[in-house]
């Protein structure tokens, strides 16, 4: 009897444990709650390795960008697969022109991925910042829905325009307030 009694209390200890650690649908948080009612995720593109550009780099080009590995390529269909599974509509998925951010969108969401220069990256055009931002943010601002707005972008504009430094396949979830941008979590790779 003793030794059912210790059994059953590892068993509701490990229970515990577990449901502290292991994703579950039923109680996930405020992004994945925002994001079922028609939020907007930035994603980073996911895992593409190295940072920038090559030299001689061409938009239109894939074979002169860094693009996604394999790892990268999982990545991006465990990003749609998590949007399928919660059953959260997706209204428009959009990405940046670069290769990385064009497969991250179309694996993720296939068939679905536009392209928008406003979320191009300037990594190495730094002067191009302000007015790329501008034009991220009046897309963001003027999103009625309905449904999710996804967005496949890169680092540097998702922390020109939030502050926050993602990893490769991290989204960040926004909701517009009166013309706001108002951060409301992270969701990581």
């Amino acid at each position: 009897m003793a030794a059912r009694a210790a059994q059953r209390a590892f068993l509701i200890v490990l229970a515990g444990f577990l449901a502290g650690i292991l994703p579950s649908h039923a109680a996930e948080g405020p992004a994945w709650e925002a994001l079922a009612r028609g939020a907007i995720v930035l994603f980073r593109h996911a895992n593409a390795p190295g940072t920038g550009d090559p030299a001689g780099f061409r938009l239109g080009d894939c074979t002169t960008q860094r693009n996604l590995d394999q790892a990268g390529r999982d990545q991006a269909r465990r990003i749609g697969e998590a949007f399928r599974s919660r059953g959260i509509a997706v209204g428009r998925v959009l990405a940046s022109r670069w290769c990385r951010a064009q497969e991250t969108a179309m694996l993720a969401f296939p068939g679905r991925a536009g392209s928008e220069p406003a979320f191009d990256s300037f990594f190495d055009e730094p002067g191009r910042r302000d007015m790329a931002t501008a034009a991220a943010r009046r897309i963001l601002v003027g999103w009625q829905g309905p449904g999710t707005l996804f967005v496949a972008t890169h680092q540097v504009n998702i922390t020109a325009l939030t502050g926050i430094v993602p990893r490769s396949g991290e989204g960040v979830v926004l909701r517009i307030e009166n013309g706001e941008i108002r951060i409301i979590g992270r969701i990581q790779p």
